[in-house]
């Protein structure tokens, strides 16, 4: 009996270094693959307001606008002013783009609605971000609450009130959309959202994200990296819960979901999302697009068009009673001619 006690005494003292050191190697992995994964990449803007602006009078009215974060940090994005006293639409892009991804719908929206336009770099995007990393939803969530909060404070020209009304639209691809949906959770003057590309979970854009840079195991080092948010983010949210169990509470607003096949794993939470709002929900869903705007960077023009006309109709017919028709003609032939510069940019961009 004593022998085996000092059997499993000298037993548990060779290996619980060893389980020490195992421990640490997999705290140690998870930890890093979140601190790359956290770090979204990088590239130059497709194009800046100033470039757009040499084509379009609208576009060189777009201005450089800075505000802070409900934690303190900075945030940035493009400003469009629009009509006195009508809403406002947000435009989100997804994780690893930027602004400039949306630009040119944010202009197009603009020219169809004079609603005020804001396109922000999310947290850890965009050239030299003021925060460098991205928390995957769960802080981007309360910097579009910020946002928001910076849309409601901007005054009309007369510097005395306001310039916007008290309703706000979202535009969201991915991470974009994850943060507009739980934004809206929390802000009912988010009237109607576009979201494409819906992730249920931080998680999965994390997975995505992994398997972007680590193609080979992507399933299992991605559970480590959600292991390791629990240590990086350990002062900062990040959004585990699922939307599906937050859809209810946005049964009164107006919404349309898109995904396309071209992200399956996307497609699929999207499609699941559109049966969590419950009955009497006011939702359109498009689910089969080809492209969807996750992978919009390689449609040809006319998908381009397609797609943008479909979420500007969307808008149009949602907020009807606020719309003043306006002249298109030479709009659509600048917006020809900025789809061409856009696409060159991105096939060169590419190579």
């Amino acid at each position: 009996m004593a022998i085996s006690r000092r059997f499993i005494r000298n037993l548990l003292k060779l290996l619980l270094p060893i389980v020490i050191l195992i421990i640490l190697f997999v705290v140690g992995l998870s930890t890093w693959l979140m601190y790359v994964a956290s770090d979204a990449p990088k590239a130059a803007y497709l194009i800046t307001p100033a470039k757009y602006g040499q084509l379009s009078a609208r576009g060189a009215r777009i201005t450089d606008e800075t505000w802070t974060n409900k934690d303190g940090t900075q945030a940035r994005g493009w400003l469009l002013r629009g009509g006195k006293g009508k809403p406002a639409i947000i435009l989100l892009h997804q994780y690893g783009a930027d602004r400039s991804h949306v630009l040119d719908r944010g202009v197009k929206l603009n020219e169809l609605t004079d609603f005020t336009v804001l396109m922000p770099d999310l947290r850890g995007h965009g050239q030299n971000p003021p925060v460098p990393y991205t928390t995957f939803g769960g802080e981007e969530t309360e910097d579009v609450l910020a946002a928001i909060n910076f849309l409601k404070n901007l005054k009309d020209e007369s510097n005395k009130e306001s310039l916007i009304s008290n309703e706000i639209a979202i535009y969201g691809v991915e991470l974009g959309a994850l943060a507009g949906f739980r934004a809206a959770v929390k802000e009912n003057s988010i009237r109607a959202l576009v979201l494409d590309s819906v992730p249920l979970r931080s998680d999965e854009i994390l997975y995505l994200a992994i398997r972007r840079r680590f193609p080979f195991a992507s399933e299992y080092t991605s559970s480590l990296a959600s292991m390791g948010a629990y240590i990086y983010f350990f002062n900062k949210t990040y959004a585990r819960d699922s939307l599906c169990d937050l859809a209810p509470s946005l049964k009164d607003r107006k919404i349309m979901l898109l995904a396309g096949a071209d992200e399956p794993l996307l497609q699929d939470s999207t499609q699941k999302l559109v049966g969590c709002f419950g009955p009497g929900a006011d939702i359109q869903s498009y689910t089969g697009l080809s492209p969807s705007g996750y992978n919009l960077s390689a449609a040809s023009l006319e998908q381009v068009r397609a797609y943008d006309q479909r979420v500007m109709d969307f808008f149009k017919k949602t907020f009807s009673s606020q719309i003043t028709p306006m002249i298109t003609n030479q709009t659509s032939q600048i917006t020809n001619q900025m789809n061409i510069n856009l696409s060159s940019t991105k096939t060169s961009s590419t190579k």
